[in-house]
C-alpha cells in the first residue's frame, strides 16, 4: 500500500499540491502535519510508523517533508529499512524499489557521514591548536568563584528569593541551582 505524508510548518499554508500529488500516485491514505520541520516529534510522523507494514511505501511530495537534515532522513530511510518499507520522493524521483534508488539514498547518507567526519576533525584540529596557544576553551564561568560562594550563601540563608538572588548577581536560576549543587557536592 502507498501511504503519503505531506506537511506544512504553519496552519496558513495550503496543503493542496502536496496532497494532490500524492493521491495521483494512488497513496491510499495521507497522513497530515501542521508543524515546523524542525521539530522532530510530530504527530503524524508517529502516525505514520504505526500505520505502515512491511511492503507498504511511505510516499512524500519532497523529501525535506520528511526530515530538515540528511541525519533525519538517513534515520528514517534506516528505519524503513527495517520495517521492510520502501520510500518515494515524487520531487526527486528517488523510489527505493529500485536498485538506482537505494543507491541515490545511500550516497546521500554516504555524503552525510564524510561531511560529519569532516566537521569532528576540524572542531578536533581547531581545539588542539587553541590549546597549544594556552585557550582552554568552554564556556566562561557567569561569576567568578568568590561571587559564586556568596551567592551560594545568599540561597543557604534563606532571606532572599530565589529570583532576587539572581537579578542581585545577574544569573539565571539554572545557573544558581548548578553553584548550590557544585557546593554541595564539594562539602
Amino acid at each position: 500500500m502507498h501511504i503519503g505524508y505531506a506537511r506544512v510548518s504553519t496552519h496558513d499554508q495550503n496543503l493542496e499540491l502536496q496532497q494532490d500529488a500524492l493521491q495521483q500516485v494512488g497513496c491510499k491514505k495521507i497522513i497530515v502535519d501542521r508543524v515546523s520541520g524542525t521539530v522532530t516529534e510530530r504527530p503524524g510522523l508517529t502516525q505514520i510508523k504505526e500505520i505502515l507494514r512491511e511492503g507498504d511505501t511511505l510516499v512524500v511530495w519532497r523529501l525535506d517533508r520528511l526530515g530538515r537534515s540528511i541525519k533525519d532522513l538517513i534515520t528514517w530511510m534506516s528505519w524503513l529499512e527495517q520495517e521492510g518499507v520502501d520510500l518515494q520522493s515524487l520531487h526527486e524521483a528517488i523510489d527505493t524499489k529500485s536498485i538506482s534508488g537505494k543507491l541515490t539514498f545511500h550516497l546521500f547518507a554516504a555524503l552525510a557521514e564524510f561531511e560529519k567526519q569532516l566537521i569532528q576533525e576540524r572542531t578536533q584540529a581547531g581545539l588542539q591548536a587553541a590549546r597549544a596557544r594556552g585557550r582552554l576553551g568552554g564556556r566562561p564561568k557567569a561569576l567568578a568563584a568568590g561571587k559564586q560562594k556568596r551567592a551560594v550563601e545568599l540561597y543557604e540563608e534563606k532571606r532572599l528569593t530565589v529570583k532576587e538572588i539572581c537579578e542581585m548577581m545577574g544569573i539565571s536560576k539554572p545557573t544558581l541551582y548548578a553553584y548550590v549543587r557544585q557546593a554541595q557536592s564539594a562539602s
